[in-house]
């Protein structure tokens, strides 16, 4: 079937088209640089060459993309956890999925799935079977937690909506160096010594196109599921790259009394600055590991048989990608070589 991807260029998005075309299916990508088609699905060995050239924001253009659609995969959104972008980012997840999911139910189209995130769900107490909305009021935590209720609500209403929620996301092949990616460069560098109490889910992207190409199937049992992954807390993070690369990590866990302060003051200090000095230690970020919310990620292992796959594998295949691309210096591959 044709399935219509929206944000296909992006980290997960690009990941998810070529999972999706391996599963069978053909694709469409909704986008509004077609320039960046190519730089992002080269290098996974994938090509599309329909597309339809746009913004998620205009309705106009996500009808043309929809036109003869059976299916659709709305991964389009901003991923940021600057507090200076809040308007923008607030505007562009919530509005983006208010268009694309209302229009795909309206003319039929099944299933319509959403990417959504785990911080949508991340909350003291602890989630549960129904996986509760969140309780973070920070920008983009806050228009995730929007766009899903704006899935729920199509959901409640008997549209095939069906919510994917991946966590904080590792893996190679990445166009853009997102923000737990470019968090993870500097670990390997003995960079970021500093960690939060609790924990978060940590998926592979990977992990994550192979669940959005199998809740294609008409067999799935549910609209919602969490992507299988991990509980990453301090421990995890620094053991799974000492496994990765043979290397120890020093670090402190401090308390949240210290940290809350020192990232509120860091998110303004570095809200003037150009990107590439931006230190990725952001209130949002703590704010998710605080909540240490654990979720049940079984119905897609048991549905769909998707494991996760090994940490350290994810953090030195990571790494590796990283060296070749530049983003980290040479020396480092010899942390990670290849596989016989």
């Amino acid at each position: 079937m044709l399935v219509l991807v929206t944000g296909g260029t992006g980290f997960v998005g690009c990941h998810a088209v070529a999972a999706i075309l391996r599963a069978g299916h053909d694709v469409r990508l909704l986008v509004r640089r077609p320039e960046q088609v190519a730089k992002s699905l080269d290098p996974l060995g994938v090509e599309v060459s329909d597309v339809v050239v746009g913004d998620v924001l205009d309705e106009e253009s996500v009808s043309r993309a929809l036109d003869g659609c059976a299916a659709v995969v709305h991964a389009a959104a901003i991923y940021s956890l600057d507090r200076g972008r809040a308007e923008e980012i607030g505007r562009t997840n919530v509005r983006a999925t208010e268009l694309v999911l209302g229009q795909a139910a309206e003319r039929g189209t099944d299933p319509v799935v959403y990417v959504s995130s785990t911080v949508s769900i991340a909350r003291y107490g602890g989630s549960g079977p129904d996986l509760p909305l969140g309780d973070i009021d920070l920008p983009y935590t806050r228009s995730k937690i929007e766009a899903e209720r704006v899935a729920r609500q199509l959901q409640d209403a008997g549209a095939p909506v069906v919510s994917v929620y991946p966590g904080g996301v590792y893996g190679p092949h990445d166009p853009y160096l997102a923000n737990n990616n470019e968090r993870l460069r500097w670990l390997v560098r003995r960079l970021f010594p500093l960690w939060s109490p609790g924990g978060l889910h940590m998926v592979d992207v990977r992990d994550v196109a192979s669940t959005l190409a199998a809740v294609l199937a008409p067999s799935r049992s549910r609209s919602r599921y969490v992507v299988p992954g991990y509980h990453l807390d301090a421990a995890m993070q620094y053991g799974a790259l000492r496994e990765a690369t043979g290397r120890r990590y020093p670090h402190v866990v401090l308390p949240a009394s210290v940290l809350r302060p020192m990232t509120s003051l860091l998110d303004l200090v570095q809200r003037p600055l150009p990107d590439g000095w931006h230190y990725p230690a952001e209130r949002e970020a703590v704010e998710l590991n605080l909540r240490d919310t654990r979720f049940d990620d079984s119905a897609a292992r048991t549905e769909f048989g998707i494991e996760p796959r090994p940490l350290a594998q994810t953090l030195a295949d990571t790494i590796r990608w990283m060296v070749d691309s530049g983003h980290l210096p040479p020396r480092y591959g010899r942390l990670v070589p290849e596989q016989d």
